[in-house]
C-alpha cells in the first residue's frame, strides 16, 4: 500500500494575475486543524498488514505541535513511533485481525508563525558565493549540507537538469533573486495536470513532458538546487485552500502538498513553493522534509492477502481556527 501526496489545487488567490501576490497577513501568526484520512478497501480478506506512517507535523522554528492524535482501525497490535534520519516523526504499526478495509486518520493543531524571507539578506551573497559559503562549511552542519546537495532516489543530477538549472540560477544571481526565480520559472514553465505523471517519473522526463504536479515541482526545484550547489530538500505537508467567492468548500476536499527548501551561507532554511509561485508562508503546515518524496511517504506499507484488488481513498482538511470553517460558509 502507498499514499502519495494529492498534489492540492492552488491556495487561495488574491489576484487574477499569474500567481497569488502575497501580503503581509500571509506571514501572521494562525492556528491550524488538519485532519488526514486514508482508507484502503480489499477484495478479500487481509490477514497482516504492515505500515510506515509519517503523519505527524514536525515542530520547527515557524510552527508549533499543539495537538496530535492517530486512529487505526483495526486496532494493530503493534504500534510504535520513532524520530528518523531527518529527524521526522515515523510510526510503524502491524494489524493482524483479518480485515477488508484499513483505515488511518490522523488529527493535528498547529500554530503557524512564518516571516516573509528577508530578502536583503538573501541577495548579500550571489549564487555562487552562497554554494562556496556553505561548502566551506564555517558554521554549517557539513553532513546535513553534504546530503542535500548529493543525488537521490527520486533526485537525478542529469544533464537536463543542469542545462535547466544554469539558466535559472547563474552565478552571478542575487541569491535571493536566483530563488524567487526558481518559483516563478517552474510555475511559470510547466503546466499543472494530475495523471500526466506518476512517483517514479524522472526528472529528464518532466522537463520532456513540461507537465506535473506538486511532488514533480518540488523534485525539479530541489534538483536545480543541487546542481548548483545548493542544498535542496524536499518538504511535505500541507497548504489551506479556500473555496471560490461564493462556493462551499466540501469535506475531505484538501491535499497533502509538497515544496522545496534551500540552504543559506548562515545554515537555515528558505521555503519556496514552484507549485503556486511564491515563498512558503503562515498558511503552510510541515509534516517532514527529507532528500525527496521516498522520504516522507505519508502512508506505505505491505499486506497479505489472496486476493489482488484494492481502492484507496484519502480525505483531507485544513482548517483555520478562528476564522470560520469554509465548509460551512462560501466566504474567503
Amino acid at each position: 500500500m502507498s499514499s502519495t501526496p494529492d498534489r492540492p489545487p492552488a491556495p487561495e488567490p488574491t489576484t487574477s494575475g499569474p500567481g497569488p501576490t502575497i501580503t503581509p497577513a500571509h506571514h501572521t501568526r494562525r492556528r491550524y486543524e488538519v485532519r488526514h484520512r486514508t482508507t484502503y478497501t480489499y477484495q478479500e480478506y487481509v490477514t497482516d498488514s504492515y505500515g510506515r506512517a509519517m503523519l505527524r507535523p514536525r515542530d520547527t522554528p515557524q510552527q508549533r505541535i499543539i495537538e496530535h492524535d492517530v486512529e487505526i482501525v483495526p486496532e494493530p497490535h503493534i504500534h510504535t513511533e520513532h524520530v528518523d534520519h531527518f529527524g521526522n516523526h515515523s510510526s510503524f504499526f502491524q494489524v493482524r485481525t483479518p480485515h477488508t478495509v484499513l483505515e488511518v486518520s490522523k488529527r493535528s493543531i498547529a500554530e503557524i508563525d512564518w516571516p516573509a524571507p528577508d530578502m536583503g539578506r538573501l541577495d548579500a551573497w550571489t549564487v555562487a558565493e552562497a554554494a562556496a559559503a556553505i561548502a566551506d562549511g564555517e558554521g554549517i552542519d557539513r553532513a546535513e549540507a553534504a546530503q542535500y546537495r548529493l543525488p537521490s532516489s527520486l533526485v537525478d543530477i542529469a544533464p537536463e537538469v543542469i542545462a535547466y538549472a544554469v539558466g535559472i540560477l547563474p552565478p552571478d544571481r542575487p541569491f535571493g533573486s536566483a530563488l524567487v526565480a526558481l518559483y516563478a520559472d517552474i510555475y511559470r514553465d510547466f503546466a499543472y495536470a494530475k495523471g500526466a505523471t506518476s512517483v517514479k517519473t524522472t526528472l529528464p522526463e518532466l522537463l520532456e513532458g513540461r507537465a506535473g504536479v506538486c511532488q514533480d515541482f518540488a523534485h525539479l526545484a530541489v534538483g536545480c538546487l543541487r546542481a548548483v550547489g545548493i542544498p535542496g530538500r524536499y518538504v511535505s505537508g500541507y497548504i489551506e485552500t479556500r473555496p471560490p467567492p461564493g462556493e462551499v468548500k466540501l469535506e475531505g476536499s484538501d491535499a497533502s502538498h509538497a515544496w522545496a527548501a534551500a540552504m543559506t551561507p548562515e545554515g537555515d532554511w528558505v521555503d519556496l513553493d514552484p507549485t503556486n509561485n511564491h515563498f512558503a508562508d503562515s498558511r503552510y503546515i510541515v509534516t517532514g522534509w527529507g532528500r525527496d518524496f521516498r522520504d516522507v511517504s505519508p502512508l506505505k506499507g505491505i499486506v497479505f492477502s489472496e486476493g489482488s484488488g484494492s481502492t484507496l481513498d484519502v480525505g483531507v482538511d485544513v482548517i483555520r481556527l478562528g476564522a470560520g470553517d469554509p465548509r460551512e460558509s462560501g466566504r474567503n
